[in-house]
């Protein structure tokens, strides 16, 4: 009789409970403190049932939600790195890897196939779900700081170029429609980028 794959299931949900202590560098709206990963990752997988019809391209919202859900467990042993912070990017990609290696491979043999598969696609940002995934990470934290006078951007002295190389692309690939609003959202806190005037950075 085959073993129950309960036991595996729980010890996973457990240790993904750590991911609530992962504080990120966004505050909250009402800025009373900063967002956890675990909150992170809800909001998105709301991101995308609201907002799934802003995408680029045909996209599986559960398959979506799926992503954004599990995209930042690896940071329960990689640890949440900000674009903000350069110094801080050496080898992030490989710890995230073997992190996902290490938490995915605590559930039952097919589910942690389904959810490292469904993490790599989701670094690939190659397929319509994934692009869209991506552009939603990386336009809630926009959304937050324009929300909150300009939050970590003024905090960590971030110019309008260096949001528009970091977000630009994945956003602009997986929703136009969202890189349309960020674009205004950014630039309305910022200014034009160097050596640009308001209306050409419009």
């Amino acid at each position: 009789m085959p073993s129950s794959p309960l036991p595996q299931q729980l010890t996973f949900l457990r240790e993904i409970d750590r991911l609530k202590s992962v504080v990120r560098l966004t505050p909250l709206l009402d800025r009373s403190r900063r967002e956890n990963s675990a909150e992170h990752s809800w909001h998105l997988a709301l991101y995308a049932l609201v907002l799934a019809e802003h995408a680029a391209g045909e996209v599986d919202v559960l398959r979506v939600v799926k992503m954004l859900l599990i995209h930042d467990i690896v940071e329960i042993d990689a640890g949440d790195v900000p674009f903000h912070v350069p110094e801080s990017h050496a080898g992030q990609a490989e710890r995230e890897r073997l992190a996902a290696e290490r938490l995915f491979g605590l559930l039952p043999e097919a589910q942690a196939a389904e959810f490292r598969e469904l993490w790599f696609e989701f670094e690939a940002a190659q397929s319509d779900d994934a692009k869209f995934a991506k552009a939603l990470d990386r336009f809630q934290p926009m959304l937050h700081n324009a929300a909150t006078e300009g939050g970590t951007w003024v905090e960590c002295a971030v110019t309008l170029e260096q949001v528009k190389q970091r977000c630009r692309p994945p956003i602009e690939k997986g929703s136009p429609a969202l890189w349309a609003v960020a674009e205004q959202m950014a630039e309305a806190h910022l200014g034009p980028a160097d050596g640009e005037t308001p209306d050409q950075a419009a």
